[in-house]
């Protein structure tokens, strides 16, 4: 009972750090004059991606590797899987043609360089890292340059927070920083017990009840867009997500510490679910409705996850 109360705990902790940062990040930001479109293209995907980046970095630390690696690789799962499957049920979400110019692509090679990287030696080390991060950088730069109107970018800022004082900044960072930090330590010991008490991985654990926890913030504020009629949470949004995942939290915490693939089921199925998920959205894109994530298109991609869950366990 106390280590899901520490899994819990941990998560609850983490979504609470996660918010406080972004807050802080954009008020900070909006004081240092960087402009509305490069806050939402960059300071809000690095402070959402902090959550997935404190567990990876304290699993590492605390030699537990398959938690590190399947925290992103389950995360990249249910922001398909479950994410844009549960929105895409409760309304369509029209997908836009720049998708294929460079979101689409570039997520799908991310995860391709990553299942190479794996492979090749079977872990992540810092010059790895540093090349997944560095190429995070420069898609950064064209993803701005190309995203002059910006409009999925802006949506996500609010402009309440260009007035928040430097007090209330510093405040919402030392929040946001404690509760990741200490939220990050319930829940990879929470992680591994429960693991060990149920006799299964600690990466199926992290695949699954991680992933889907640290993926529940996006999940609420796609389900609350989507019920309020709202411009419901955009796929490039998700895809820029699942970027960010490989690329700063991977990569990040590779240049810490090298990452080891300690569990085989990382390489010979887990990683093929990702790039399967991934993969899958093209052909999805181009069914009737054509450019339109459909109720029955959600329902398949939900029913994908499900699959995945359940042979996870098995």
């Amino acid at each position: 009972m106390q280590d899901i109360l520490f899994l819990l705990g941990g998560l609850i902790l983490l979504v609470i750090g996660g918010e406080f940062l972004v807050r802080a990040s954009v008020g900070l930001s909006f004081k240092l004059n960087i402009s509305k479109m490069v806050i939402g293209m960059t300071v809000v995907s690095f402070a959402t991606s902090a959550p997935e980046l404190l567990v990876s970095v304290q699993a590492a630390m605390d030699g537990s590797p398959a938690i590190a690696i399947n925290n992103v690789i389950g995360s990249n799962i249910a922001n398909i899987g479950l994410v844009l499957g549960v929105t895409a049920v409760i309304g369509a979400i029209g997908v836009s043609k720049d998708f294929f110019k460079l979101n689409w692509p570039t997520m799908v090679i991310f995860s391709l360089v990553l299942y190479y990287f794996l492979t090749n030696d079977k872990q992540l080390v810092f010059y790895e890292g540093a090349i997944l991060f560095i190429a995070l950088l420069i898609f950064l730069v064209i993803l701005i340059k190309s995203n002059k109107n910006a409009e999925d970018a802006t949506e996500e800022v609010d402009d309440k927070l260009a007035s928040v004082s430097y007090l209330k900044i510093f405040i919402w960072l030392a929040i946001g920083g404690g509760a990741l930090y200490f939220g990050s330590e319930l829940l990879v010991k929470g992680a591994v017990a429960v693991a060990q008490k149920m006799n299964v991985s600690e990466g199926v654990i992290s695949i699954t009840m991680i992933a889907i926890g640290t993926s529940v913030p996006e999940l609420a504020a796609s389900v609350i867009a989507a019920i309020k009629k709202e411009k419901a949470i955009s796929l490039g949004n998700l895809i820029g997500s699942n970027i960010f995942n490989i690329a700063s939290v991977l990569g990040i915490t590779s240049m810490i510490k090298t990452i080891e693939v300690t569990e085989d089921q990382i390489l010979n199925n887990d990683i093929f679910w990702m790039l399967a998920f991934a993969i899958v959205l093209l052909p999805l894109i181009f069914l009737p409705k054509k450019f339109y994530i459909t109720r029955l298109k959600g329902f398949l991609l939900l029913i994908g996850y499900g699959v995945f869950i359940y042979l996870a366990f098995v």
